[in-house]
């Protein structure tokens, strides 16, 4: 089904349209979003448009969106309603994580959690999460994608918090936790716009992984940057990561010294981590655009290269 109401009707837009229909539909899935979260009870609806509001990099439905034009696809208004669940999954996690962590900031506005307090902040991220379900009941395999991609992130970050705990933050479990808490949802972002776009299998695959692949160098930049940006730059509250014993510095460090964090900070800075890490990003950006090769070239096609490299050369 295609859109009038909210974007207009694109099928097979022209490449020179292609960059304004991503763009118009991203607005619409912000304004999906917002009307998804209308309550009769105040603090639900205005925690929950505080931090759609507060605005975020869309990447994971502009991976969804591009992905569904890149296989031909012109169910726009499917696509908006999806990637608004997308995007209200990963919303519910950092509502959620500004609790575990205490996090004070995000989006560069005071996180629910510091505004309404951790009881509020608890039940705003179970409203998005349950908000999911409503946008996603008519559409059944889909709806098991995204449902697969979400308990693989919850199962991520319980298994980080146990690997905290444990002191046991190796490398292996690192790009373990990575994989479930970050890669699957932008994995079920890339399968499910080719499939809604009624792809091969070999295609949704492949985008597919295209996804995984970027999910994870997204984790890892996103590591590095809590490593080197400060609150302003990043727009959340920096250094958790590190001052909690997690992330790409704490895999890759000295596990001896993760209680001391200045040191393990300096050590971090003064060492190969940086490097380390920047080159594996670079490796998985690379993976994911060989992915691409099964797709016919496209601007949609160039859209989801250029979605890859941004990933990595971002400054928050």
């Amino acid at each position: 089904m295609t859109t009038h109401n909210l974007i207009g009707s694109y099928p097979q837009a022209p490449a020179r349209e292609m960059s304004d229909v991503v763009d118009a539909a991203l607005i619409a899935v912000d304004a999906r979003m917002n009307t998804a979260v209308d309550s009769e009870v105040p603090v639900l609806r205005d925690a929950s448009r505080h931090i759609i509001q507060a605005g975020g990099k869309r990447v994971r439905p502009r991976l969804l969106m591009l992905s569904h034009l890149a296989c031909s696809g012109d169910s726009i208004d499917d696509a908006v309603t999806i990637s608004a669940a997308l995007e209200l999954v990963h919303t519910a996690s950092v509502v959620h994580d500004d609790i575990n962590d205490h996090g004070v900031l995000r989006r560069g506005r005071p996180s629910v959690n510091a505004l309404w307090g951790r009881t509020f902040a608890l039940l705003t991220g179970d409203f998005l999460f349950t908000k999911v379900y409503e946008l996603m009941a008519p559409y059944k395999d889909l709806n098991i994608l995204l449902a697969e991609a979400t308990v693989a992130l919850v199962e991520g970050e319980t298994l980080q918090a146990s690997a905290v705990k444990e002191k046991n933050f190796t490398r292996e479990i690192y790009y373990r936790i990575i994989g479930l808490k970050t890669a699957a949802l932008f994995r079920a972002a890339g399968a499910m716009g080719g499939q809604l776009a009624d792809a091969s299998p070999k295609i949704v695959n492949a985008l597919g992984n295209f996804g995984y692949n970027v999910g994870l160098a997204f984790q890892i930049i996103d590591d590095l940057l809590d490593l080197t940006g400060d609150n302003e730059q990043l727009g959340k509250t920096s250094g958790i990561d590190l001052e909690q014993g997690r992330g790409f510095a704490a895999a890759h460090g000295d596990t001896e010294a993760q209680d001391m964090i200045d040191a393990l900070k300096s050590k971090a800075l003064q060492s190969d981590t940086l490097h380390e890490g920047r080159s594996r990003a670079e490796q998985l950006v690379q993976l994911a655009i060989q992915e691409l090769s099964i797709l016919p070239d496209s601007e949609a096609k160039a859209g989801l290269i250029e979605l890859a490299h941004n990933v990595i050369n971002r400054s928050n």
